[in-house]
């Protein structure tokens, strides 16, 4: 029984009892696994069981669980001030603003911290985007994760996540993205003429409203199944916007900051965005932030129109600082695009015999599993089956789509060695056995 078909549990204690249990008073369903303690890419579960933790969390720890330096950062910050008005100036939010316009794109020279969570910086990037333009409409691809706000919900790729809402934010137009492996024009790269932009043409005039302020997306899709875009189609992209004067945005908030291997996928496809969005990993060890990064025709901007309490805070600065700081280290995006190269390889052998692996992709450490059933359809229940079986094999993934899809995700801590990525590959064949 899985945590979505289990009869939820009574709301009230009974006669006598003091305290509900957690599943009473939750207002959501919670699952099976209570985690007490974590350490580099190790988590322990209130049992004593160990988890090789390929998800960092929420792909949000990108140092893994309490990193050192970033935990002593936290505690430094802690005994001189944790938070700050934003009507005023901190050393770490300043010291942040500089570092991350000087390791971005060259093209992207301003900095807004006033965001705390992902939702909320692609809801800022697209309030710009039609300050800017003075349009209206957002191009989203298909299976696009932009967020849980119900403006981003509404402009997520996926009917699943707008449809429990009576009110959708206007303006949302979603076309097919670059998915090569189940390609919407039944294509393959090399025949297919680019058409997953080309087309966007024909969705702007007969079902846009005729004013599109932006295009969003994910340089690397990561919660619609890690889905990797074929060579050239991001330039492409790029210049079909300029060439419509429409702004580009790069939601990086998956792939920013060494995930793929380069510091941005921007920098690893090798296309400079007219925007990009970051936040999950910016911390490295799970405390909030968020960032937008823009060109400099779009400083013109009052900070009043878009801001959150919990935005550009004093702690979370600190423990982005330190995290830069080890993420810029010689060596260090090497040692993730190795550890990357040794789980791609092995998995990719796993694959050679077994067909219900029907795809295996990614760049970096973000990487993708694609299960299939024996008429090559997306096998989303096997991908439940294999999620539980990797982890009473101590290894934590996530199903794409929510849980909806058929893709294993894997994000492990980008200290990940070769050698861990090796004992992350044994298990995965251990748990294949178990649904094959």
């Amino acid at each position: 029984m899985t945590t979505t078909d289990r009869p939820f549990p009574p709301a009230r204690p009974g006669a006598g009892e003091r305290y509900a249990t957690p599943q009473q008073v939750s207002q959501y369903r919670l699952g099976d696994t209570t985690l007490v303690g974590g350490e580099g890419i190790r988590a322990w579960d209130s049992e004593g069981r160990e988890y090789l933790d390929c998800v960092s969390g929420t792909f949000n720890l990108l140092l893994g669980h309490q990193h050192p330096e970033v935990m002593a950062a936290v505690r430094e910050q802690t005994e001189r001030l944790v938070f700050a008005s934003s009507s005023f100036r901190t050393e770490p939010t300043d010291r942040l603003m500089q570092e991350l316009a000087a390791i971005s794109p060259p093209n992207l020279t301003r900095v807004n911290l006033r965001s705390s969570s992902g939702s909320t910086a692609n809801e800022g990037a697209i309030k710009m985007a039609q300050l800017h333009t003075g349009r209206r409409d957002v191009i989203v691809p298909f299976r696009a994760h932009l967020g849980q706000s119900i403006a981003t919900a509404g402009l997520n790729g996926t009917a699943k996540l707008r449809a429990p809402f009576p009110y959708r934010y206007p303006g949302g137009l979603h076309v097919p993205g670059p998915y090569c492996f189940r390609c919407f024009y039944r294509q393959t790269p090399d025949t297919c003429g680019m058409l997953c932009v080309e087309r966007i043409e024909d969705f702007i005039t007969y079902a846009s409203s005729g004013s599109v302020a932006c295009v969003v997306i994910e340089p690397i899709s990561g919660a619609g199944g890690n889905i990797v875009p074929p060579d050239g189609y991001l330039q492409e992209l790029r210049r079909f916007c300029d060439e419509h004067e429409i702004v580009l945005v790069f939601d990086e908030i998956q792939t920013g900051l060494g995930r793929t291997g380069s510091m941005f996928a921007a920098d690893h496809f090798g296309v400079q965005p007219h925007m990009m969005t970051l936040a999950k990993g910016l911390t490295g060890s799970g405390l909030p932030m968020a960032a937008i990064l823009t060109e400099e025709r779009m400083a013109d901007w009052d900070r009043g129109l878009h801001g959150f309490t919990y935005g550009s805070h004093t702690l979370s600065a600190a423990a982005a600082l330190a995290t830069l700081e080890v993420v810029r280290r010689p060596g260090f995006l090497e040692n993730v695009r190795a550890s990357g190269e040794v789980l791609l390889t092995r998995l990719r052998d796993l694959q050679r015999d077994r067909p219900v692996l029907g795809d295996v992709r990614g760049i970096g450490l973000m990487l993708g599993v694609e299960l299939v059933e024996p008429d090559g359809s997306p096998a989303v229940a096997r991908a439940r089956a294999y999620q539980r079986a990797l982890q009473d094999h101590g290894v934590l993934v996530r199903v794409s789509e929510h849980g909806e899809g058929s893709t294993i995700e894997l994000r492990p801590p980008l200290i990940l060695t070769p050698d861990e990525a090796h004992l992350v590959a044994d298990r995965f064949a251990e748990a294949l056995e178990e649904i094959t």
